[in-house]
């Protein structure tokens, strides 16, 4: 490349004006390798036109006097997007965000770029955090909510930055003006950060989660041998969250190297972290600060495992339906052993699960009737 090449900084393709200058409809490469498809008038974007960054970002909207000016649309590169409204090519006003997968994420304001005001962060697995940001945008403030799925059950407090602090139960209901409004539970117990570590399963481990407490409760067991069971409170629908999985956070290769028989209250989390609930926690007389870990295995279940932020525990593992269960019913998962046999002891599983797979296949050699 010469130096008379190093020294152009945008590449036009379409019709110029008498200056040389882009005038219609044009595509206009720039040295960052950024593209700008849309109309100009003599050199400056004015109508209908869309950015095309360097990164796989794109901007649309229409430009006045080489300005997004109005509704424009932000994509990131992982196709996230960003609706709202642009004064002079920065954000001002009301806007909406959605994930890759077109999941609302974000609701609100915005004021030169930065979120401004009253505004809604939601989470994949259906909670959400609501009130009001500081200048920098954060969800940080004394009067800030984590909202349940269930969008009435709330802990409303102070959070720095999206986590939670110290904060009281409460609900949230709709007022006439359309604003949430929280209603602290009076004598309500305070919810605080409480994630866990390798050695600490919870600072208040015995202060159960009040979501939960109005999903599920702990009996024992309908499946025989299984000692307690989890079960509904209420009617529920399919995907509904109903408990919570947390528990003390080890590694993969510590699971793997010790004697299986510790292992019956872990579930993996990530590709490093995996959550157990060792005794003497497994017994609710000293933990019940969630009850998931009650939920016994089942080969034809009507609940599964998901991933939940939680506001106390942090990323942890929930419950949530597969099909619409009513009160009472006993609530199961799948396990997900391996059905093969491992060195001379067999199948590592407890007797109660061999059991059930025994019984399970039984049923699933028999004839069909017609």
């Amino acid at each position: 490349m010469d130096s008379e090449d190093e020294d152009v900084e945008e590449v036009v393709k379409g019709p110029l004006d008498e200056d040389g200058q882009p005038h219609g409809l044009c595509t206009v490469t720039y040295s960052s390798s950024d593209r700008f498809e849309g109309h100009f008038t003599h050199g400056e974007k004015n109508g209908k036109g869309k950015f095309f960054f360097f990164d796989g970002s794109t901007l649309e909207g229409f430009y006045v006097d080489d300005a997004l000016q109005g509704q424009g649309v932000y994509t990131h590169e992982d196709g996230g997007m960003v609706h709202g409204v642009y004064v002079d090519g920065e954000l001002n006003g009301p806007a909406q965000e959605v994930d890759g997968e077109g999941r609302l994420v974000f609701k609100g304001q915005y004021k030169d770029n930065i979120r401004n005001g009253e505004c809604w962060v939601y989470y994949s697995d259906g909670g959400c955090v609501f009130g009001m940001v500081n200048e920098d945008g954060e969800m940080t403030g004394e009067s800030i909510a984590y909202v349940y799925p269930d969008g009435q059950t709330a802990l409303y407090g102070r959070y720095v930055d999206g986590e939670l602090i110290r904060a009281m139960l409460a609900t949230l209901t709709i007022i006439k003006t359309g604003r949430p409004s929280f209603e602290v539970t009076p004598r309500s117990a305070v919810y605080t950060h409480d994630k866990s570590t390798s050695t600490c399963i919870a600072t208040h481990a015995l202060l159960p989660d009040p979501y939960e407490s109005q999903k599920v409760f702990v009996a024992d067991s309908l499946i025989n041998g299984a000692g307690q069971g989890l079960f509904a409170k209420i009617d529920a629908e399919s995907n509904t969250v109903m408990a919570f999985y947390n528990g003390v956070r080890i590694t993969h290769s510590e699971v793997d190297k010790r004697d299986w028989a510790l292992n019956g209250n872990t579930i993996s989390l990530d590709e490093d972290t995996v959550i157990d609930v060792p005794q003497p926690f497994d017994q609710t007389e000293r933990y019940c600060a969630s009850l998931g870990h009650k939920a016994n295995h089942s080969f034809t279940p009507n609940c599964k495992y998901d991933v939940f932020i939680h506001p106390r525990f942090g990323l942890i593992k929930c419950i949530r339906t597969l099909k619409a269960v009513q009160k009472d019913e006993e609530l199961t998962v799948a396990y997900g052993y391996d059905h093969e046999a491992t060195g001379k002891k067999g199948l590592e599983a407890p007797d109660w699960y061999k059991q059930e797979l025994h019984a399970f296949q039984q049923r699933q050699s028999l004839p069909t009737a017609y």
